[in-house]
């Protein structure tokens, strides 16, 4: 959109409410003073309700106006005007549509229970983060997290090395086996409500494979090592303490077939099925059958499940109260990088693979890859574009977002979710640089071997 003349770009000081928020989720868990204060929800709600109460204040009274986005004249709207229009394009247009997914996804994985005990053979473990890693992507990375870990917990409980295995877990069932679908992984969505069309992330299919075949060969070899160290006394009693697997709350896989058909198929203000003269999709449609195969899974799910499986909703409260914090300060700086963005200098798929990456890691996967994707709007050139983005970058950063948000535990919303389950569960998990440890000797090479392999098998690492 053309910049209206009197148009000026909000300063760099509007941007602390966003950072601070960041730095709150990345810092606060580490200061063991914060740490049990920051662990109630009420006290992050706290913190994300005032920090977005500071940018609206800005939006309010400093801000010298803001573009309207629904005027085919480009005009400034300024003080509650502002505000509103702020606020309608956060909350309305992203952070419900986002929120409600991420819960219907959430609660309707937790009435799927696998109960059983298998032998944990290195073999029984790869097959196990293989088919979190193939899932991932449709039912997301959060419900693939949460259906698996247990069942990989309970066959892990007689041997003593353990950790390895969730924090592979966490590699890819919580993070790069989420990349073919919208609905996989955070970021992704946000992607989708921006334009890029649903199947359009089918296209990653072969850094997927690569990178999930790369990461579970090395797993493999590591577990491999791991099992021979074992003691003889509790390999024995994994061989006798076996029971098959069992499932239980299959309903739920029909609701799940509903959620992704809702999403796939039901775009807000666009006509049914992308079809010209059919009828208009109503604002909200879309989430309110979300809600309504929620219901129907509560409904239909025996109580006990979720009660064998743990379920509660403490997880998916924590990822709203912040959420409704990042989506609200994270205005004034996607503003800037839609107007100066061009001057970061980013202009190649490794630059933009590499540095949404990075990020991702440090900070919340979500919000770097919403900063890149406006950037990327910045670069010109006469390439295929996808969502006003060229091709190449949105899979450079699609890619960096979703597979990096494995760096860190706070790179994505389902790794603490993961150590958390895990130490409840008596496993020793690293602390979060023992983690970052862990992902930078294997992640940072594996990415590394992946641009390789797919520069040789398709000429360069990215399709177009």
């Amino acid at each position: 959109m053309q910049m209206p003349n009197d148009y000026e770009i909000p300063p760099l000081w509007a941007v602390i409410p966003f950072a601070t928020l960041l730095l709150c989720v990345a810092v606060l868990p580490l200061i063991e003073a914060a740490e049990r204060w920051w662990e109630e929800n009420r006290n992050r709600l706290f913190v994300s309700l005032f920090l977005s109460l500071l940018v609206i204040a800005y939006y309010w009274f400093f801000h010298p106006g803001v573009i309207d986005h629904s005027s085919h004249t480009p005009c400034l709207l300024t003080g509650f005007r502002a505000v509103c229009q702020v606020l309608n394009h956060a909350l309305l247009s992203e952070y419900i549509p986002f929120i409600v997914m991420l819960f219907s996804l959430y609660v309707i994985s937790g009435g799927i229970q696998f109960r059983g005990d298998l032998p944990a053979h290195p073999l029984t473990n790869t097959i196990f983060l293989a088919v979190g890693a193939a899932i991932a992507s449709f039912i997301g990375t959060t419900g693939a997290a949460m259906l698996l870990i247990r069942p990989l917990l309970r066959t892990n409980r007689e041997r003593k090395y353990v950790k390895h295995t969730v924090v592979f877990f966490i590699f890819l069932v919580c993070n790069i086996g989420g990349c073919l679908l919208p609905i996989g992984d955070p970021p992704l969505f946000l992607g989708y409500l921006r334009g890029v069309p649903f199947f359009w992330t089918i296209c990653l299919w072969p850094q997927w494979l690569a990178g999930v075949i790369i990461l579970l060969m090395v797993y493999y070899l590591w577990d491999t090592l791991a099992y021979r160290a074992e003691r003889r006394d509790g390999i024995e009693q994994d061989e006798i303490k076996v029971r098959g697997l069992s499932l239980r709350g299959s309903i739920n896989f029909l609701w799940l077939l509903g959620v992704v058909m809702s999403v796939a198929l039901l775009t807000p203000d666009k006509p049914l099925l992308d079809r010209e003269n059919w009828p208009i999709v109503p604002f909200f449609l879309r989430e309110g059958l979300l809600v309504l195969f929620v219901v129907l899974s509560l409904v239909t799910t025996p109580r006990l499940v979720r009660f064998e499986n743990r379920f509660n909703y403490t997880p998916i409260v924590e990822v709203a109260v912040l959420f409704v914090g990042i989506f609200i300060t994270m205005q004034v700086p996607v503003e800037i990088l839609n107007a100066r963005g061009g001057d970061l200098q980013l202009t190649q798929p490794w630059q933009f693979f590499w540095t949404t990456g990075l990020l991702s890691s440090v900070l919340d996967n979500a919000p770097t890859y919403v900063v890149f994707f406006e950037t990327a709007k910045t670069v010109t050139g006469d390439v295929t574009r996808i969502a006003g983005i060229p091709q190449e970058l949105l899979v450079a950063i699609s890619l960096g977002a979703v597979f990096m948000g494995a760096g860190t535990y706070i790179g994505n919303g389902p790794n603490f979710m993961v150590k958390s389950i895990a130490q409840q569960n008596g496993v020793k998990m690293p602390g979060f640089f023992g983690y970052m440890l862990y992902s930078g000797a294997v992640l940072i090479p594996a990415f590394i071997v992946l641009t390789l392999v797919l520069k040789f098998l398709l000429g360069r690492w990215y399709l177009t």
